[in-house]
């Protein structure tokens, strides 16, 4: 995957590799010394069971994908379900 920058990922919808609508990108978390991205923290769509997928939530409810299920970036981020 090509270079993108973080401005162009902000609010953009995240979907399952299956074609499920997951919600929208929230924030990414990272390693502040190293730069290595960990997680995107996606808020949930409303009509999606929060049991009918396998991501870790943080506090708030929101999930958190690890980096290395991103698919593809470009109208959507398309993570791995």
């Amino acid at each position: 995957m090509g270079n993108i920058l973080a401005e162009n990922l902000s609010g953009k919808s995240v979907m399952g590799s299956d074609g499920t609508e997951l919600g929208m990108l929230y924030n990414i978390t990272m390693d502040v010394k190293s730069g290595k991205l960990y997680d995107l923290v996606v808020e949930p769509d409303d009509g999606i069971a929060t049991e009918s997928v396998d991501f870790e939530q943080d506090e708030s409810g929101r999930w958190l994908v690890s980096v290395s299920r991103v698919q593809a970036v470009k109208d959507y981020i398309v993570v791995q379900r």
